[in-house]
C-alpha cells in the first residue's frame, strides 16, 4: 500500500528538513506524534533510530536508511507482517519547495493494516504536512 500527501512551503529546502530532521520536536508541530525519542544521539542519519509513538497505534522503532542532505530522508519501521517506509523529500517550486512525504506497507499483512489504519494513515500525512509548513514558515511558537 501506498501514500503520499504534498504540500507547497514558502521555506528553502535546508529549512525544511531542518524540521523535519528535528524528529525528537515532532509533537510540537502535528498532532500526529505523541512523543518521539531517539534511541542515539548525535545529528540524524544512516542507522539512527526513534521510538515513535502515535495516537491509536502503537510505539514503533524507526530506522534511518537515507539521508540526503537539503534534500530528503528515509527511514524504516517493521512489524510483524508489515515492512513500513517512509520518505521525506522536499523539491525547488516556486517561492519556496514542495515538501512530499511517501507512506510504503509492504508484506503479508499490509492490505489487513491498511483496511483497518488506511484512513488514519492518509489523516496523519496530511497533519504531518500542514504542521511541517506551519513550523517551516514561521518557526517555532
Amino acid at each position: 500500500m501506498r501514500y503520499e500527501h504534498s504540500v507547497e512551503i514558502e521555506a528553502t529546502a535546508d529549512t525544511v528538513l531542518a524540521v523535519w530532521t528535528d524528529v525528537e520536536r515532532w509533537p510540537e508541530w502535528t498532532a500526529s506524534m505523541t512523543s518521539i525519542h531517539r534511541l542515539d544521539s548525535g545529528p540524524l542519519g544512516v542507522g539512527s533510530r526513534a521510538r515513535v509513538k502515535q495516537p491509536k497505534l502503537p510505539a514503533t522503532v524507526w530506522t534511518v536508511t537515507e539521508l540526503e542532505p537539503g534534500r530528503a530522508f528515509v527511514w524504516v519501521a517493521s512489524s510483524p507482517g508489515v515492512r513500513t517506509e517512509a520518505a521525506h523529500r522536499v523539491a525547488p517550486s516556486g517561492t519556496g519547495v514542495t515538501a512530499t512525504v511517501v507512506l510504503d506497507q509492504r508484506g503479508p499483512l499490509a492490505t489487513v493494516v491498511a483496511w483497518f489504519a488506511g484512513r488514519l494513515t492518509r489523516r496523519y500525512l496530511e497533519m504531518e504536512a500542514a504542521g511541517l509548513k506551519r513550523r517551516a514558515e514561521t518557526g517555532p511558537a
